[in-house]
């Protein structure tokens, strides 16, 4: 886990924040951007290939594409067995 000093603007599907944090899990796994989303306050972690660098026009960077969320899964759709893995709060609304 490294800490980004200063922040980095990106672009997400929940909209623009800053990265504070970058997470590498290693040669075989994507690495994570832990982003403060700037109009909600909320924090999220984002694959790479979920996130964008913000425009820029000095560099050139004048109109990024638009991130898309990868599937996310509901908790409607988690299966309850012995040992699942179920997403925080949603225990809660399995039936």
């Amino acid at each position: 886990m490294l800490q980004l000093n200063p922040p980095l603007p990106l672009n997400t599907p929940k909209g623009e924040g800053f990265a504070h944090f970058l997470i590498d899990y290693g040669p075989e796994s994507d690495l994570y951007w832990t982003v403060f989303v700037t109009e909600t306050g909320e924090i999220w972690t984002f694959a790479n290939r979920e996130v964008r660098a913000s425009k820029n026009i000095t560099l050139g960077r004048t109109t990024p594409s638009k991130p898309r969320a990868s599937g996310v899964r509901h908790a409607e759709s988690v299966e309850r067995r012995e040992g699942a893995v179920v997403p925080l709060g949603a225990k809660d609304n399995l039936k």
